[in-house]
């Protein structure tokens, strides 16, 4: 059981975690802030490999990231990365 946002779960998942600030690094890596209040820092060099990340290799584009609804966005909500994903995959900062 845990309670998030005043709500009592029953089941035993840990609440959504979501990206609260977001900052970009140097060599295409972000520092994010989560509401658990981790900071962690994301390499997205290897995820360019792909084709929904290759628009990310203009660096113009990969700077403009934004938070929407707690995930890092770009281009209007197109490409977009898990906040679990960041998270489980991030380094702690």
């Amino acid at each position: 059981m845990y309670i998030a946002d005043g709500i009592v779960y029953g089941d035993d998942r840990t609440p959504f975690k979501k990206v609260t600030d977001v900052r970009v690094l140097d060599d295409y890596k972000l520092h994010l802030r989560f509401s658990t209040g981790e900071e962690r820092v994301f390499d997205v060099k290897p995820q360019l490999k792909y084709q929904v990340y290759k628009p990310l290799t203009d660096k113009t584009l990969f700077d403009s990231v934004y938070l929407s609804y707690g995930v890092p966005t770009w281009q209007n909500g197109e490409i977009d990365f898990a906040p679990d994903t960041l998270y489980e995959e991030g380094k702690p900062y």
